[in-house]
């Protein structure tokens, strides 16, 4: 139940883990010395090109394999003072690299026959959807001396705001009595509470997370308004019209995607409040159902599995998709590729690492043989397949934004949810099909009210830093817009900006929408799959592994789908929709 990282390192003193944190740093100096040498002029634009190219690709291994290593360290082991000091030391010479990057950018910008150019290299045309990118997003690039600052700066601005965040919700210690004793348990204990089967302790952790929020409330409020602050100068000064148009570019996706996208979830948020209604009724709420039962249980399904029995039920259902899927999900569970195993210092949650460096993957989760859990394994061996898909790309090839992210983790889901959904009868159906739709309700109609806050955050941060009552405000504002008589109004959560951690990163901003897409796009590959059977599998890998160099509106077209119209997404929802009616007819009274 624990992970082996020894095909990384054998350990922070070995010579092969102190040779290549080394490598990285003579490297950065290397290609700093020549890109100031060599890119500041055009000449020879081909063999500059390649050259930096493979720099870049090597130094991108190197990097990826010794930070990759501190961070699995750490996520299993927080209390590894030498992880922690070697992915600092590694972290913060990153920066130098600035310099070489924003001169490289300059060169591709000033190549005035860029294509004649990558058509002349093999190497160069393997690389030309990333060197096209790279010649677009360059008419946002400051002055040299600019861009060094910024990120020199942002070490002592955004960064530290977001590290002073961290530390405010990860130390914070909420007050509540449990079965008449009174405890003070960490913030996300108290966050797990929410999915008690005991209506009086969500209710009871609801209200102490609110007051313990009363805390760190100006603090945060002052940390979120240096983060948007600098954001909104930095933004403005790469001439953005809004940091929306920024987080756009880097995800590949044009604005007409995202209206269309937010056109089908508008329409369907009635939808999503019949179901939020007849949980409320079921639970004996008569105004809409209070924040506090948001997540609460429901139905009486008894599946435990032993994590062996999870792996076999996922590898069985996996290989009716295709068995090269199965013999994926198998093979890192042979080789000790996952680390499941709750323990003491190991942080919570659940994360997929891609080491393509290494062309392996390790997923880290808390596996406590719930059926949820199993799921879980299903949904981040989806993200290592993902990248399985990718091990034959150039490591440069490897990177794809953050909408497609989810594709792949969530058909993996779909695949084992909709096979438990076949064996069961319809009480044990219930469980699972709410709590496949509760998910659902979070990706959708909670992201919807996160990007309408957001929106209104940066709007007001333009005029003036935000008040504690006034990201209280929007953030109710926001809920009630998207949840409409679902929720009780009287009961929702106005802290929500402050304990999701997206709004705290200077580079994640509308980190929202993503995950709305990456729901839908997946729901839609899986009703072609539906349709298509065996022909789709070899299309869907051969999309996968495509996903680092196009852009979303190319990756779907792969499919022959749309995603400029509103009718792809509508025919997403649809299948959410159906899953909604059979709950609300499972539960007639």
């Amino acid at each position: 139940m624990r992970w082996s990282l020894n095909e990384l390192y054998d350990s922070f003193e070995s010579e092969a883990y102190t040779t290549d944190s080394r490598r990285i740093l003579e490297m950065i100096s290397e290609v700093n010395t020549f890109a100031e040498k060599e890119l500041t002029s055009t000449e020879g634009a081909k063999e500059k090109a390649e050259k930096y190219l493979r720099y870049d690709e090597t130094l991108t291994k190197l990097i990826s394999k010794v930070l990759s290593y501190a961070s699995l360290t750490m996520a299993v082991d927080a209390r590894n003072e030498v992880a922690k000091e070697n992915y600092a030391r590694i972290a913060m010479s990153l920066s130098e690299l600035t310099k070489a990057e924003v001169l490289f950018t300059r060169f591709i910008a000033a190549i005035e026959n860029l294509q004649e150019v990558m058509d002349s290299s093999d190497y160069l045309k393997e690389h030309e959807f990333m060197l096209k990118e790279i010649r677009k997003n360059a008419r946002y690039l400051l002055s040299n001396e600019e861009e060094m600052l910024i990120s020199k700066m942002s070490n002592t601005g955004s960064k530290a705001w977001t590290n002073l965040q961290n530390i405010l919700t990860s130390t914070l210690l909420v007050d509540i009595e449990l079965e008449g004793e009174k405890k003070k348990l960490p913030l996300p204990a108290i966050r797990n509470l929410a999915y008690d089967k005991d209506p009086d302790v969500r209710k009871k952790a609801f209200e102490a997370e609110l007051s313990a929020y009363e805390k760190v409330e100006e603090s945060s409020a002052a940390a979120l308004n240096g983060i948007k602050g600098e954001v909104l100068t930095v933004s403005e000064l790469r001439g953005f019209s809004h940091p929306l148009e920024e987080t756009l570019l880097q995800s590949r996706m044009e604005k007409e995607t995202l209206d269309a996208m937010f056109t089908a979830i508008k329409e369907s948020l009635p939808m999503f409040r019949k179901y939020l209604k007849r949980k409320a009724a079921l639970l004996g709420h008569e105004k809409g159902l209070p924040f506090y039962d948001l997540f609460a249980p429901m139905g009486e399904s008894q599946l435990h599995f032993t994590y062996e029995e999870a792996m076999d039920y996922i590898v069985k259902n996996f290989n009716t998709f295709s068995t090269r899927l199965g013999d994926y999900a198998r093979n890192a569970y042979e080789k000790n590729w996952m680390d499941v195993e709750p323990r003491d210092g190991k942080r919570g949650g659940a994360f997929c690492s891609n080491l393509h460096a290494i062309g392996e993957s390790r997923v880290m989760a808390n596996f406590d043989g719930s059926f949820s859990n199993m799921t879980t394994l299903a949904h981040e061996l989806g993200h290592g397949y993902h990248g399985y898909n990718l091990k034959d790309e150039t490591i440069l090839n490897s990177s794809y934004p953050m909408p497609i992210a989810e594709t792949a983790s969530i058909f993996c889901e779909t695949i084992v949810v909709n096979a438990a959904l076949k064996e069961m009868d319809d009480r044990e159906a219930v469980t699972i099909l709410e709590q496949s739709i509760s998910d659902a309700t979070q990706v959708i109609v909670d992201i919807y009210s996160r990007y309408l806050f957001e929106t209104k955050l940066f709007e007001t941060r333009k005029d003036h830093p935000l008040s504690v009552k006034e990201l209280k405000s929007y953030m109710v504002e926001a809920q009630k817009e998207a949840y409409g008589e679902g929720l009780d109004e009287d009961v929702l959560h106005p802290y929500m900006w402050l304990n999701k951690t997206h709004y705290y990163s200077a580079g994640r901003n509308f980190y929202n929408f993503p995950y709305a897409f990456g729901l839908l796009f997946s729901k839609g590959l899986y009703a072609v799959y539906l349709k298509r059977g065996e022909e789709f599998v070899p299309e869907y890998d051969a999309l996968l592994s495509v996903t680092g160099k196009k852009d979303i509106i190319e990756v779907a077209e792969m499919m022959n789908i749309d995603v400029t119209k509103p009718d792809f997404f509508r025919d997403s929802l649809k299948i959410v929709e159906k899953d909604i009616e059979k709950f609300l007819s499972l539960t007639k009274k």
